[in-house]
């Protein structure tokens, strides 16, 4: 059986990062297993703007993104198989795939990443009532046929659910001549980022209808009309607020989950609020030299913050190739008041580096204070204009601040 340093299992942003950051540190045999035709993963049918700014320091597509990458790859000669599927992963970090041209294969690894993505809610995740007609969507399925597959879905639309790629798909859909009746966003704040509120919708006019969500979807052999209503605080419909809208086609934007059926079924332990690995402060799962990074391990709201956090994976998992020594898994990381989660979920007791923690705030603040502490003393407070549940915050801790830690480390939010 093959023996590699390194398996990454997803040929996207993110584990394209991690191949180019650790062969940088000197691992030589890295193979990168992708299932679709080309690496780049979902960045190929991206091509709207607003990519790069934070690596590059430029504006690019999605598709001008990946191919960056690829290009570092190639020139590090890092071995990759396209059109390739993981059937298997084992704790002996045996990976099995299958291709057209191998069939059914085996390989070791002495270290496995993670960097599968994620994948949208569906139809059914939500439990929507109405007709199961043709003509609903979720909103990546619908970007993927109109922009690689030269396909528009509908003429006139409706989108419910508020994520970036709903309301992306809210402005390229216009932009093709399909008429967007509206956006229903089930919260009483939006989940997108602010900068495509004000483009994708704010600039071509589509209305969006904070706290209400689809109660009826209506026609005979395909999509003819949708029926919203306002909720109230528990999040039921509210009798006489419906609206009608005569559309043909729906889209769902109701959120992304990370891909992790190959790690359950491995026995790595996840998070139940990002449906993703528990990690400690080196991105390792609970099952040792097994790390996940990008959307796999939790869901970015920029893809340039997917490859930083993949580019220290990497490094972290070329460092336990080269044997480096670590501490045991020993503070846990809690979320607290005002915070959705936290990550990494626990931290080492002998921590040798800087560490940045990545949270989501669980609902919009303006002016308010993030207080980071364990349980005798504060380590760290930050002072904030606002905080919105669509951005994601990463910040900075010191490994000198992180020496003496007791007990548990929290992050809350509180309001000023």
């Amino acid at each position: 059986m093959k023996t590699y340093d390194m398996i990454i299992i997803g040929g996207g942003s993110a584990g394209m990062s991690a191949a180019v950051s650790a062969k940088a540190q000197g691992i030589r045999k890295i193979l990168i297993l992708e299932r679709s035709e080309e690496l780049g993963g979902i960045l190929q049918q991206c091509i709207h703007n607003g990519f790069g700014l934070q690596i590059f320091h430029e504006e690019m597509s999605g598709p001008l993104y990946a191919q960056t990458y690829k290009e570092k790859v190639d020139a590090m000669k890092i071995e990759y198989k396209l059109n390739t599927t993981v059937v298997s992963v084992n704790e002996e970090r045996i990976v099995t795939y299958v291709n057209e041209q191998e069939g059914y294969q085996s390989i070791s690894g002495k270290t496995i990443i993670f960097a599968s993505g994620c994948y949208e809610r569906n139809r059914g995740a939500i439990s929507i009532p109405g007709k199961r007609i043709p003509g609903v969507y979720t909103a990546g399925s619908a970007q993927r046929f109109l922009n690689l597959e030269n396909i528009l879905v509908g003429k006139k639309v409706f989108i419910l659910g508020s994520g970036d790629i709903g309301l992306i798909m809210a402005r390229r859909m216009s932009l093709e001549g399909a008429k967007v009746e509206g956006v229903a966003e089930l919260m009483p704040y939006s989940n997108g980022l602010t900068r495509n509120i004000v483009q994708c919708l704010h600039d071509f006019n589509i209305p969006l209808y904070l706290s209400h969500t689809v109660v009826d979807i209506k026609g005979t052999n395909h999509v003819e009309g949708v029926t919203i209503a306002q909720v109230d605080e528990h999040k039921q419909p509210i009798s006489g607020t419906e609206k009608t809208f005569d559309v043909d086609t729906l889209l769902l934007s109701v959120g992304l989950i990370p891909e992790n059926e190959l790690g359950y079924q491995m026995g790595i332990q996840l998070d139940a609020h990002t449906k993703g690995a528990s990690v400690n402060e080196y991105y390792e799962t609970s099952v040792p030299h097994v790390y996940a990074c990008g959307n796999a391990l939790h869901v970015h709201d920029i893809v340039d913050f997917v490859s930083q956090e993949s580019a220290d994976v990497g490094y972290f998992a070329a460092m336990d190739i080269l044997k480096q020594q670590r501490g045991n898994r020993a503070h846990e990381t809690i979320a607290k008041q005002g915070v959705g989660y936290v990550l990494p979920q626990v931290l080492s007791d002998s921590i040798n580096h800087d560490v940045t923690l990545s949270f989501r705030c669980s609902k919009p603040f303006k002016a308010c204070q993030i207080i980071i502490q364990d349980d005798t003393h504060i380590i760290k407070k930050i002072t904030k204009r606002y905080l919105l549940p669509a951005e994601m915050e990463r910040i900075k801790l010191k490994k000198e601040d992180l020496q003496n830690i007791s007990g548990k480390l929290s992050v809350e939010v509180q309001a000023l």
